[in-house]
């Protein structure tokens, strides 16, 4: 507790110097977000069909003639469509930036690489203070606390052949979540990366490496629309496809029009993923394997094998494929034409994984506190199931609503995302076109998050998980609500506001409830 009194600090005080240093690195991190926005606008500039930078940028960036007095505005000069020249790239510059060619100037090899995107996320959050008679290292703070975190990622692709593709991203983080991103199983930023058992680095890194390659099984063909690894061009409605490197299962699984993206859509852990499914990745959320899909109109078949971690939250993957990894299964139906989706998935994981009743008799045996990570052991089993559902509703499907359903046996320990065993969500999504505002969106949704028996009893005991961990527990199940808006300010630029509000925080009775704000600022193209 710091004492109140009346001597003014010095000018070379420390703690002085490291308010301004923490005021100065947000004024570079916001710069840096105007200079992403800016940037974005003049890389599309010759991307797109009749593609411009808006007159302002263009007479800001046109550079004047040797000689030439500064451009000047005048009323004429307004009248006339023809006196505001866009600003246009070289087309090769063009090309490279964003993915588009003009053949008639100038054209790269067709496997040169594409800056497919590039985005900036920063999300401000912070919870009040609540009521918490107790903690233990991993409690979810109870005086409150407001964190910033910041993600910046550039997402490169090359078609190599006609089939095969080859994709590149680089990402970072910065900042923190609140409470440490521990005490909940719906943790409430899902763009918080952990800094896991070595202390992550806060630095640029590979967040995905990984070539594809389409086998067609149909003549007939749908187009790809340009994306964040996402060559545009077309594909075959009948396809195999298949991945090989380094990315994210969730990439590819557990996908939700309404519920799938941390940094445009809801921020808890628990409704953008199933959280009940503990899919094989390291702390940043990535891993390396294969993935094959048999791609139809109406159905897709996908199955997936990844690396595991060598230790629980770790960043270090275990290369004894054959005791060690996460396999995956996911039928997705579309079965009627009112664009209803349905996803089931099943996965199965093996690694050096605790086992709560072991963990338990040992610490009775001992008189010691229970410690799942002692009873590590290689070959270990975790498996569950998920449901999905996602079914348009009006406004061409931008208004809509979701519903996600998971189990684990939760007999092992949590391995890789985070400590839940059951999971129920449901939510709407409701377009802006109602009220005049069609890019605007917003989401509401309710999850339940629950523990097995044994991952109960274990967490009763005073016993920790790399997320969970009061000392004790009087268990009830988590209920999380969450409500955001999305406003389009401008062509590549979002900003959210959101509120989360959680019952039961971390399974436990005695401590909440917890309210959570938050504001999100994304600029991407």
């Amino acid at each position: 507790m710091q004492r109140v009194g009346a001597q003014l600090p010095c000018p070379w005080d420390r703690t002085d110097q490291d308010s301004r240093l923490a005021i100065l690195l947000q004024v570079r991190w916001w710069g840096l977000l105007l200079s992403l926005l800016l940037g974005g606008l003049v890389m599309r500039a010759d991307a797109e069909p009749g593609g411009q930078v808006p007159g302002w940028l263009s007479q800001m960036l046109r550079a004047p003639e040797m000689g030439s007095e500064t451009p000047r505005i005048g009323a004429s000069d307004a009248a006339s469509p023809e006196a505001d020249v866009p600003l246009r790239l070289p087309s090769w510059l063009a090309e490279v930036l964003a993915g588009m060619s003009d053949p008639q100037i100038f054209g790269l090899p067709r496997w040169f690489p594409r800056i497919l995107g590039a985005q900036a996320t920063v999300i401000d959050q912070g919870v009040l203070p609540f009521h918490g008679p107790y903690r233990d290292a991993n409690s979810f703070k109870a005086n409150g606390d407001n964190q910033i975190a910041q993600t910046y990622g550039l997402y490169l692709g090359s078609q190599l052949t006609t089939r095969l593709q080859f994709y590149f991203d680089v990402e970072m983080f910065r900042g923190a979540g609140i409470s440490n991103a521990t005490g909940l199983g719906g943790l409430t930023d899902g763009d918080v990366i952990r800094g896991g058992s070595v202390q992550l680095a806060k630095t640029p890194y590979v967040a995905r490496a990984y070539f594809r390659y389409v086998f067609p099984l149909s003549s007939e063909t749908e187009r790809a629309e340009p994306a964040m690894d996402q060559l545009p061009g077309p594909e075959p409605m009948r396809r195999v496809e298949m991945k090989l490197g380094r990315f994210a299962n969730n990439d590819d699984f557990d996908q939700n029009r309404y519920a799938n993206s941390t940094r445009t859509q809801f921020l808890n852990w628990s409704l953008w993923n199933n959280t009940a499914w503990d899919f094989a990745a390291d702390t940043r959320g990535f891993s390396y394997g294969i993935l094959l899909a048999w791609v139809n109109p109406t159905w897709v078949l996908r199955v997936g094998s990844m690396m595991m971690p060598t230790l629980a939250n770790g960043n270090t993957m275990d290369d004894h494929v054959w005791n060690a990894g996460g396999d995956n299964v996911e039928l997705t139906l579309r079965p009627t034409s009112w664009g209803t989706v349905v996803r089931f998935l099943s996965y199965v994981n093996q690694a050096r994984m605790g086992i709560y009743r072991d963990a338990i008799t040992k610490a009775q045996e001992t008189g010691t506190t229970p410690d799942i990570a002692r009873d590590d052991h290689p070959g270990r089993i975790k498996w569950g199931i998920g449901f999905n559902l996602e079914q348009p509703l009006a406004d061409e499907g931008e208004t809509g609503v979701f519903a996600r359903l998971g189990w684990n046996d939760g007999k092992t320990e949590t391995f890789v995302f985070t400590e839940v065993d059951r999971l129920a969500t449901v939510g709407l999504q409701l377009s802006g076109v109602n009220w005049g505002r069609p890019k605007d969106v917003v989401g509401i949704s309710y999850a339940f998050d629950g523990l097995s028996p044994e991952h109960r009893r274990y967490l009763e005991r005073g016993g920790a998980g790399f997320v969970l961990g009061d000392g004790k527990l009087n268990y009830a199940l988590e209920q999380i609500l969450e409500v955001y808006y999305r406003f389009q300010l401008l062509r590549y630029v979002q900003t959210s506001l959101d509120y989360q509000f959680i019952q039961n925080p971390g399974y436990n009775r005695d401590r909440g409830p917890a309210h959570v704000f938050a504001g999100r600022i994304r600029v991407s193209f």
